[in-house]
């Protein structure tokens, strides 16, 4: 093929088929699966870039595979047509025929690599990673197309590849794992906080709200005693005077003697009852949390029953209690080298 407008031609082709292959599979990598389901509702693209996402290994192969044939098409087309272009001239320089043909083909490979790394990989992997989302979904129905007409020779590819994973004891994924543990984002929030980029009161807080995660009730209410708690036949003037003796404002109720709390009456409740009525009226069921719960649980658990205050049951059979007050004061008053709730 010696025209050279159709090599010129067919290298920018062979290029920007290389620039694409390159763009979709960085995209694709770099691109947050939560913004490609909230366009998918209003996006054909954005669904067929969801789909690509569920199963990518195959689409890196789809683009590994699109990447070498574009290399081997620019090495058997662009190469030697560029060696044959720059030999003459370097011969006529007063080059020797071998030194002319060795030139030549060294410019040549030189020229088509730079093109090739420069256009072809570099740029287009620099775009897709600085709009990922945007870029998976502009480059995904032509990269669905792509895999469509060549799923068998990928699923080939692809369970060879994985094959070879197996035997060196790497498990191949299909989706790339884009969370991020707690630990991760406490040494992210520290180094921040190092770094100046947050302010220290910030970090301490969000670090507090980190360790909800990852501490139980029962850690939280492990020095407490037993709660303040009244019979089930007590009267006003007794839950007046457990408030005022252990400074609480929510009393305990056993509806049975000699068994766990089941209800909670606040002392608003009984400001305009007379003393000795009872508290039955008043009274509302406590909320029962094992100690195993993780206090970031717990206090979504109370805020979904709409209770300020509720009883851990531990491991031995006694009783504790925690209140949302106690998880603000965690949050709040807490340090790195240990947190504890205040009283309820």
């Amino acid at each position: 093929m010696s025209n050279p407008w159709v090599i010129v031609a067919l290298t920018v082709l062979f290029i920007g088929l290389s620039a694409f292959f390159v763009a979709v599979e960085f995209a694709l990598i770099a691109a947050k699966r939560h913004r490609l389901e909230d366009a998918a509702a209003d996006s054909r693209s954005a669904r067929a870039a969801l789909r690509s996402s569920t199963e990518l290994s195959v689409l890196l192969a789809g683009s590994q595979l699109g990447i070498t044939a574009c290399t081997l098409a620019l090495g058997a087309i662009t190469k030697p047509a560029v060696h044959h272009w720059i030999t003459p001239v370097a011969e006529a320089l007063g080059l020797p025929l071998w030194i002319a043909d060795l030139t030549g083909f060294v410019l040549a490979l030189i020229i088509v690599t730079f093109l090739h790394l420069v256009v072809g990989e570099m740029a287009p992997k620099s775009w897709a990673v600085a709009h990922p989302e945007r870029s998976a979904i502009l480059l995904a129905l032509p990269m669905r197309a792509f895999m469509f007409l060549t799923r068998p020779l990928l699923h080939v590819l692809n369970n060879a590849a994985n094959a070879c994973l197996r035997l060196v004891g790497v498990e191949p994924v299909d989706e790339v794992d884009q969370g991020h543990t707690s630990d991760d984002l406490r040494e992210l929030l520290r180094h921040s906080a190092q770094a100046g980029t947050i302010e220290r009161e910030s970090s301490d807080a969000l670090l507090g709200a980190l360790e909800l995660t990852q501490l139980s009730l029962g850690e939280l209410v492990a020095k407490r005693g037993n709660p303040t708690a009244v019979g089930p036949d007590a009267t006003v003037a007794q839950v007046r005077d457990a408030a005022q003796r252990d400074r609480h404002r929510r009393i305990l109720v056993h509806t049975v003697s000699e068994q766990p709390p089941t209800h909670v009456v606040h002392v608003r409740d009984v400001l305009g009852l007379a003393g000795g009525d009872t508290i039955t009226e008043v009274t509302r069921p406590v909320e029962v949390l094992p100690a195993t719960m993780t206090v970031g649980r717990a206090f979504g658990a109370m805020k979904d029953a709409g209770t300020q205050l509720a009883l851990v049951e531990r491991s031995d059979g006694s009783h504790a209690v925690v209140t949302v007050t106690d998880v603000l004061s965690y949050l709040l008053s807490a340090d790195d080298s240990g947190r504890r709730g205040a009283g309820s």
